[in-house]
């Protein structure tokens, strides 16, 4: 797998968000914190969704956040926003989301890359439920089997 490393900069657990906006400058925020994206990518994740819908919901109770690659996105990055009151994005099926991925990428390619990595994560049908309920960015990193870029590297004997 391929996913952009999840630094503990990008997660945020247990946050609050009174609507599907809050919660995507939640996610937002935290590409931000890790270097990868500028504000301006959060306005337009927000845009995506005024123009396309609630499509990114991809998954009962998880949405993935995301706008093209674009000179406000530094480095590929992903972060991880649980909630603590899942809020609805108007989607028929799939609401109400209670985890928000944001994802920005660099190109088209790594986009496609990066949303099929997730995808096998989440075929598995316990990821949503051990994301939305983790207490630690290491449990998150766990079952996004994503590594964290700010931790030191470990030397092997």
């Amino acid at each position: 797998m391929s996913l952009p490393p999840l630094p503990n900069s990008a997660i945020e657990l247990g946050a609050t968000a009174s609507d599907w906006r809050d919660a995507i400058r939640l996610a937002g925020a935290a590409l931000v914190r890790s270097g990868a994206t500028e504000e301006s990518y959060t306005e337009r994740m927000i845009d995506v969704i005024d123009e396309f819908g609630a499509y990114i919901v991809i998954a009962p109770g998880l949405a993935l956040a995301h706008a093209r690659p674009g000179a406000d996105v530094s480095h590929e990055g992903l972060s991880v926003v649980t909630l603590a009151e899942p809020v609805s994005f108007g989607h028929p099926h799939n609401d109400p989301v209670r985890v928000v991925l944001g994802l920005a990428v660099t190109t088209p390619e790594s986009h496609v890359t990066s949303v099929a990595d997730l995808a096998n994560v989440f075929n598995d049908a316990t990821a949503i439920p051990a994301v939305a309920s983790a207490t630690t960015p290491d449990e998150v990193r766990r079952v996004l089997s994503a590594t964290d870029a700010s931790a030191p590297a470990r030397e092997t004997p």
